[in-house]
């Protein structure tokens, strides 16, 4: 394919703004860049660039905006929507910033951290543990995604339901504008009412209006005792009835994921080591977890009890509650690694959406027999956040299908179970972002005075357009 190149002394200008060897132009060299973790999206560079301080930072954000130049900010590159990798011009310059990787400061009596974009998640879980505190942000790629992607996709997880979104879990931000100024916000401040949150346009902004290099992250005291059970239950209306039941536990609940029977057959089959959580296969399950501040709480005892009576009632089929830590990590385990078992399934049509807790039986009963009737013997595997109502509604090609011809219906799919989301006024872009894979599809879901104040934001903040490009807003 013939790709149209950066004029050869632009380029050559850029890469002298990082130190020797940080300039990527060798394929080979870039190729773990430049495509995205599912394989939808595959980029061409003339340059990766991996500055090493804001200040490299803010000098390559400057350059392209005095020429006009896009640029595509990446972290860890385990994004599922495109938005951190650069489109087929060869005209996007990516920066790398997976080498702004310090943790600046832990302070755990005002229990905040300040960790730089490239720092990864684990990293920050780990840093937070050696002072007895927890930062609650947990994901299935927290191994190799990087603060500064989860704040610029405001990332969700398993813990959500107890302590929010990343758009909660962070105080402040250090931000290079579109001008190549650096705003630095990183207050740690719990309250602060002297005028707009600036920072909240920023985190799930996907790089669009600036680029992220550091964050104020809050942290929580360490649970005194964590319980964690997996449920058997009949239908999704039974879990949202367990759900309900478990109110009683209030805070203590930290984690309440629903999953399809096929979604745990499949991790069974797949997982190293997994097994059965108990004997026999059920239709649905449900994870839970119950975590204690104090150990004059009986956690163990309320989990037993409310379990006990949920299978009195008929809510559950059947409960395993874990009895070491070894088998809590098995337990999340298994939910953890539904995304990545279905690959070994052939192709799998994905849908990340959030409807209203209490609508989630009723749009399962609507999408599942609707996916089944567009591609019949095609495998519904729905699982995800019940407690927050987001839900990963993917499925997985017909047993012996072509997987190419059956990936061809991705757009078809979704637009089957888009217009179920909608008739819930749910969302189409729950956690994962929009990116480039969903941005021509916001037009059909947002307002239009909704679409035209969130351009008027895009201009006021990126007027050249340089900043990520074509994500989440379609170019025009």
């Amino acid at each position: 394919m013939d790709i149209p190149a950066l004029d050869p002394t632009l380029v050559a200008r850029f890469k002298a703004l990082v130190e020797p060897g940080r300039a990527l132009d060798d394929p080979t060299a870039q190729a773990a860049y430049l495509a995205e973790r599912r394989n939808l999206f595959h980029g061409h560079t003339p340059l990766v660039l991996r500055p090493g301080s804001v200040a490299e930072v803010a000098a390559i954000v400057r350059l392209a905006a005095e020429t006009g130049t896009a640029i595509v900010p990446q972290s860890g590159n385990t994004g599922l929507v495109g938005g951190g990798v650069p489109d087929a011009s060869g005209r996007e310059i990516l920066l790398s910033l997976d080498r702004l990787d310090r943790i600046r400061s832990v302070d755990p009596k005002d229990n905040t951290l300040v960790a730089e974009a490239g720092v990864i998640l684990d990293k920050v879980h780990e840093a937070a543990d050696a002072v007895g505190r927890i930062f609650p942000l947990t994901l299935a790629a927290q191994g190799s995604c990087r603060i500064g992607g989860n704040v610029s996709t405001n990332a969700g997880g398993t813990n959500v339901l107890a302590y929010g979104n990343t758009r909660q879990l962070v105080l402040g931000l250090e931000v290079v504008l579109a001008t190549g100024e650096v705003w630095n916000g990183l207050r740690r401040l719990h309250k602060d009412n002297s005028g707009y949150d600036l920072k909240q346009l920023f985190i799930g902004g996907e790089g669009t209006l600036g680029i992220v290099t550091a964050a104020v992250l809050r942290l929580f005291p360490k649970p005194a005792a964590r319980e964690v059970a997996f449920v058997a239950v009949e239908s999704p209306a039974k879990a949202l009835a367990l759900f309900e039941r478990l109110g009683e536990a209030g805070p203590l609940l930290t984690g309440f994921e629903l999953m399809a029977g096929l979604a745990l057959e499949f991790g069974l089959k797949h997982l190293a080591g997994a097994r059965r959580p108990f004997a026999g296969a059920h239709p649905w399950y449900v994870l839970i977890e119950v975590s204690s501040p104090s150990t004059r709480i009986d956690a163990r005892g309320l989990m037993e009890a409310l379990l006990a009576e949920a299978i009195e009632a008929g809510i559950a089929l059947d409960a395993a509650l874990a009895e070491s830590l070894a088998q809590q990590q098995a337990f999340w385990g298994l939910r953890h690694g539904m995304s990545e078992v279905q690959g070994h399934e052939g192709g799998s049509i994905k849908h990340d959406i959030s409807v209203p807790i209490e609508a989630i039986p009723a749009f399962l009963a609507e999408a599942i027999p609707a996916v089944e009737a567009l591609v019949p013997g095609c495998r519904p595997v729905p699982f995800g956040h019940m407690g927050d109502g987001n839900l990963h509604f993917n499925v997985s090609q017909p047993v012996g299908a072509d997987k190419a011809a059956y990936l061809a219906r991705w757009e078809e799919m979704n637009a089957v179970v888009h217009a179920i989301v909608q008739t819930y006024d749910g969302s189409i872009a729950a956690e994962h972002g929009v990116g480039r894979l969903k941005a021509h599809l916001l037009p059909g879901v947002k307002a239009p005075v909704e679409l035209a104040m969130m351009r008027q934001v895009k201009a006021a903040f990126d007027p050249n357009g340089i900043l990520n490009p074509g994500r989440i807003l379609e170019r025009r």
